[in-house]
């Protein structure tokens, strides 16, 4: 005699992980180029900057293969590849996370916020938004200082080094004005909740 109440031959039922991907109370806060969610201007500049992101992940690629190959076959590397896959990738980087801020992909613990009531929930969202908004406006200053004070160029490209460190400064700009525009959505709804159903 089995002691569960479910006969053994029976399988469990998974469970969709669906669920966990989508967050309704979120959904007013995600910009989506392809639902036409959000901004045209912060949809167009997120679209713009994916296509960026491939053209100089296959820059990249290409750059690293080319001094391992080199290396490799001809016992030859050419010195400027290892300089500008630094750049390339400092520029990934940055791009990245703008795009995925802006398409609401950075990871997050969201286990409360989904179990909230909307205009709750919002209040969190405002929160977050407002210390992040902070944050980027300090790095925003910080960004500004070191551009005014790099004035020295790469040692093999001659490429001038402000021009490396302006993807920090875009990139927080980008995420400044995105979560500014998030804040003021989250504050309509906590204003008014009901019209955003």
């Amino acid at each position: 005699m089995s002691l569960s109440s479910t006969p053994p031959n029976t399988p469990t039922p998974i469970e969709d992980p669906t669920v966990y991907l989508d967050d309704p109370n979120r959904k007013l806060l995600e910009i989506d180029t392809d639902t036409r969610q959000g901004p045209a201007l912060f949809r167009w500049l997120t679209l713009g900057m994916e296509y960026l992101i491939g053209a100089i992940l296959v820059a990249l690629i290409m750059s690293v293969s080319c001094n391992v190959v080199g290396r490799a076959l001809f016992n030859y590397s050419l010195p400027w590849a290892d300089e500008l896959a630094r750049m390339l990738f400092v520029w990934l980087v940055f791009i990245g996370a703008a795009a995925a801020f802006s398409r609401y992909e950075h990871i997050a613990v969201d286990a409360l916020v989904r179990r909230l009531p909307l205009r709750v929930a919002h209040i969190l969202y405002l929160l977050q938004h407002l210390i992040i908004t902070a944050l980027m406006v300090v790095m925003i200053w910080g960004g500004y200082q070191v551009l005014a004070r790099s004035s020295g160029r790469s040692a093999i490209l001659d490429v001038p080094l402000s021009f490396i460190s302006l993807s920090l400064v875009l990139c927080v700009i980008f995420i400044a004005v995105v979560s500014t525009w998030r804040m003021w959505v989250s504050l309509t709804v906590i204003r008014q909740p009901e019209r955003e159903r």
